[in-house]
């Protein structure tokens, strides 16, 4: 499994942005998570390859939502509206075997569950 991040940048407080990420090979879910320097990584947002359920960490639900493509080779992550605690680098990452909800488990339970990883793509939000 290959995963390709994209679509970070420097916005505004209040402004949005749409993450990409171009999946390749088989997986049972993909998600989004993100670091900010000094803090341990966070789990945001996740879809389940076969069906697309999704699911969402408390901390953004109602301001990020994960979709992705009919050929279902790209999941993208909509960020609106953006605030300055966003600022983080954001990774998607693939599990290729049946993985509980992440939002049930704690963020370091869910990361390593994770079976790959994408390299990252910074987001800055500025006040």
């Amino acid at each position: 499994v290959q995963l390709q991040a994209s679509g970070g940048g420097s916005v505004q407080a209040g402004a949005s942005l749409r993450l990409s990420c171009a999946a390749s090979g088989r997986t049972f879910m993909l998600a989004w998570f993100r670091q900010a320097p000094g803090k341990e990584r966070e789990f945001l947002a996740s879809i389940r390859s076969s069906d697309g359920t999704t699911n969402y960490a408390e901390s953004v639900k109602g301001r990020f939502t994960i979709s992705r493509d009919s050929a279902k080779t790209t999941v993208y992550l909509q960020m609106d509206p953006l605030k300055p605690e966003d600022t983080a680098k954001y990774y998607c990452a693939a599990t290729v075997t049946p993985t509980p909800p992440l939002s049930r488990l704690t963020h370091s339970q869910a990361s390593a569950g994770m079976d790959y990883w994408g390299r990252g793509t910074q987001v800055t939000v500025s006040s």
